[in-house]
């Protein structure tokens, strides 16, 4: 798993890469656009929502949101990311924190409309996952929701048969979302899974 010095170094490229692999309609990134236009969609149904973008990278999906008057903030823990996201808004509230340890406590406090996390989740353990989202659900204003898009399956089966096709590029180090796996962890009535291609997918959890 890389760590905030390596996403440092990768930060200038990272886009490229991407766009690279979807290109190509390959794993990691098949289906990354509609991914992001998803999450995108759903933020957008709503004027001037308070959003947290947590492991926003470069700030890909979030400069649109915050070109839409939408209020920003995020956390990441590459400062590298943050400071080429910075640029490109200004006015969002960046935070640089690792979290793996769960949000920082400034953020703690905020309640939020939306809470968006893009190829991120994965470096979480499943026991982790669960911690972190139920974290998370704290921080939300009431009927607002939470949208994980990254490489996901829903089911363990369409993980294996993934990871079997791509023997050569797979990363054994990223703990990949299996929605079935996760609701079991986290039995939630209001929680769907939309599957986007063959290796991404989007999870949306509404507080209630």
């Amino acid at each position: 798993m890389l760590n905030s010095k390596e996403f440092d170094l990768w930060a200038d490229d990272y886009d490229r890469t991407v766009d690279e692999c979807k290109a190509e309609g390959e794993y990691p990134f098949a289906g990354y656009d509609e991914v992001l236009e998803g999450i995108y969609q759903a933020v957008h149904s709503k004027e001037r929502a308070r959003v947290l973008d947590v492991g926003f990278g470069t700030g890909v999906l979030t400069k649109r949101l915050y070109d839409d008057g939408h209020e920003i903030y995020g956390v990441d823990f590459s400062e590298k990311m943050i400071e080429i996201a910075g640029e490109k808004m200004p006015e969002a509230k960046l935070v640089c924190s690792d979290f793996v340890k769960g949000l920082p406590r400034e953020l703690e406090k905020i309640r939020f409309d939306f809470i968006i996390t893009t190829y991120a989740i994965h470096h979480l353990t499943d026991r982790e996952k669960v911690s972190f989202i139920t974290q998370l659900l704290n921080c939300l204003e009431k009927g607002g929701v939470i949208l994980i898009g990254d490489v996901a399956f829903k089911t363990r089966e369409e993980l294996m048969v993934c990871q079997e096709e791509n023997r050569v590029r797979w990363d054994t180090d990223e703990r990949y979302l299996v929605f079935d796996e996760l609701n079991q962890s986290l039995p939630m009535s209001n929680m769907i899974y939309k599957k986007v291609s063959h290796c991404a997918g989007i999870v949306a959890i509404k507080s209630e």
